[in-house]
């Protein structure tokens, strides 16, 4: 017998196999296809693979971007394209196992590329198969792009994420993705937002998820390899001018106006100045926080270039030497200070004064910065309970105290209760229990602790170096125009002046004592 000619028995096989497909119906695959489970399976692959290409179709088409419609296409549809193929393979086997039990032969079917029929099964599974690796791969990418969209992290999880989404769309980085600050590049940070994400999914399913979700991120990824690669350390601005407007809670809503030099701060012959120096440029700053919103901080250390450490403890905080060393000790890099770059839920007061400011809300309106603020801070269940409220306790009080500013004003008056109710809609949620209160701006000393957890006068090192309360520090009053009096302009600086008159108590006492309970 010639070396590689088959065997009697497999001749006797194939022949048997030929002659069973001949006596078959005219048929395109091979007979092991055609089976119910296999038929279920090809029929919901193909189904599936129909609704992709509409569902795409439609999504690319629409002016209206739909979230779900995302999650459908690329990530549920998928699956079912894949376990209807797994469906079909596994009916495949099934039914090329019935057929040859009982005889000595391996289980796989055999493939004669010079029986006719065959030939036309490799040629369709091969262009398929390619047809469905390119498809898988497109498929994969866009799953892959939708779930690092806007779309996908704001709109999905709708309830939990609407007041986090909300804020972002109002901030300077509306048009910058969430994953490029929460993710960043690279494959490492890209898996563990992924698994830390199944966890989200799963505790948004099952309403696991707390109300409001807590904050700072604890595993949030280094400002280094996020914030700075737009906002390059050392060509920070050397000085920067804002302008600020205050309304008086009184008839006139009484203005006062302020314009400030902030010493951001620059690298000038190598040595960084301002308020970035804190930013490892020439010296590394490192503290520990003994509360989970790290406003609690009697622990801060400076090691310059040359490796010096300066440490500096709170007397007014005690931190044992045991304390220090269990601590998390975290360098201070940009999250420190802007630890709400996108995410900023306004003070109420704040809010109105700006609106008032641009012209949003009329300060003619006589009472209308302390009515605004009062009705905001009251407690309502849903949003829709508390724009409804609003609306009816505003025009309540014109009617009552000022009727003739409800008649002569009434357009200007729906316009400002238009603008509180914005306001409201921005920055309370109370399905989540979240809004500013919950969420304090560290660049801001009006309303929270701000720069004042570390820079209070009482955070002592063992030479008797201060961390400076100074507000000069950080900016100059250039110009102030107080209730009564004319505006004072002086490029040296000028000296605070509260726009009411409470002696120097603003001297001792934290902005926020009495701001953050507006």
């Amino acid at each position: 017998m010639r070396r590689g000619a088959p065997l009697p028995n497999e001749r006797q096989e194939e022949r048997a196999i030929v002659d069973e497909e001949q006596k078959q119906p005219k048929r395109r695959l091979p007979s092991v296809f055609y089976n119910l489970t296999s038929m279920i399976g090809l029929s919901m692959a193909l189904v599936a693979f129909g609704l992709i290409v509409f569902l795409f179709v439609v999504e690319y088409y629409s002016a209206i971007k739909h979230p779900y419609m995302g999650m459908i296409t690329f990530l549920i549809l998928p699956v079912f394209i894949v376990g209807g193929l797994a469906l079909a393979t596994v009916g495949v086997l099934r039914a090329n196992r019935r057929r040859r039990r009982g005889e000595p032969i391996a289980k796989w079917p055999k493939i004669d590329l010079a029986i006719p029929r065959h030939r036309f099964g490799v040629t369709m599974v091969a262009v398929l198969g390619f047809g469905f690796l390119a498809a898988s791969t497109f498929g994969t990418y866009q799953a892959y792009e939708y779930t690092e969209s806007v779309e996908f992290c704001g709109l999905v999880c709708h309830t939990a994420m609407k007041p986090e989404y909300t804020a972002y769309k109002d901030s300077p980085h509306a048009r910058v993705k969430c994953a490029e600050c929460h993710i960043g590049s690279g494959a490492g940070w890209f898996v563990k937002s992924k698994i830390s994400g199944s966890y989200q999914v799963y505790a948004y399913l099952f309403d696991k998820y707390p109300r409001p979700i807590p904050t700072p991120v604890a595993n949030l990824r280094p400002a280094k390899d996020t914030c700075e690669q737009c906002h390059w350390p050392s060509k920070f601005f050397s000085q920067k001018l804002i302008d600020k407007s205050f309304f008086l809670s009184d008839e006139e809503n009484t203005r006062s106006d302020m314009t400030l030099i902030m010493k951001t701060g620059a690298v000038r012959e190598g040595q960084p100045t301002g308020i970035h120096a804190h930013m490892y440029l020439d010296a590394e700053m490192s503290y520990i926080a003994t509360d989970p919103k790290r406003e609690i901080i009697p622990y801060v250390e400076m090691r310059d270039k040359n490796g010096n450490v300066t440490v500096y403890r709170s007397t007014e905080v005690p931190i044992t030497d045991e304390q220090i060393k269990k601590g998390v000790k975290r360098t201070v890099d940009c999250i420190e200070c802007h630890n709400r770059p996108s995410h900023v839920f306004h003070n109420p007061s704040t809010s109105v004064n700006q609106a008032m400011a641009r012209g949003e809300i009329d300060p003619s309106l006589p009472e209308i910065k302390r009515v605004a603020v009062e009705e905001l801070e009251k407690p309502y269940k849903t949003e829709s309970e508390a724009l409804t409220k609003l609306k009816a306790s505003l025009l309540a009080f014109f009617k009552e105290s000022y009727p003739t500013v409800l008649a002569s004003k009434a357009k200007e008056l729906d316009n400002a209760i238009s603008q509180i109710q914005t306001i409201y809609s921005h920055n309370y949620f109370p399905e989540m229990n979240a809004s500013w209160k919950m969420y304090p701006d560290h660049r801001d000393h009006l309303n929270g602790l701000g720069c004042f957890r570390c820079h209070d006068d009482k955070h002592v090192s063992p030479q008797g170096k201060v961390i400076t309360k100074d507000c000069n520090s950080c900016h100059i009053i250039v110009a102030q125009r107080t209730p009564g009096e004319k505006r004072e302009v002086s490029l040296e600086g000028l000296e605070f002046k509260h726009p009411v008159d409470i002696g120097d108590a603003w001297k001792e006492t934290l902005c926020k004592d009495c701001h953050a309970g507006e």
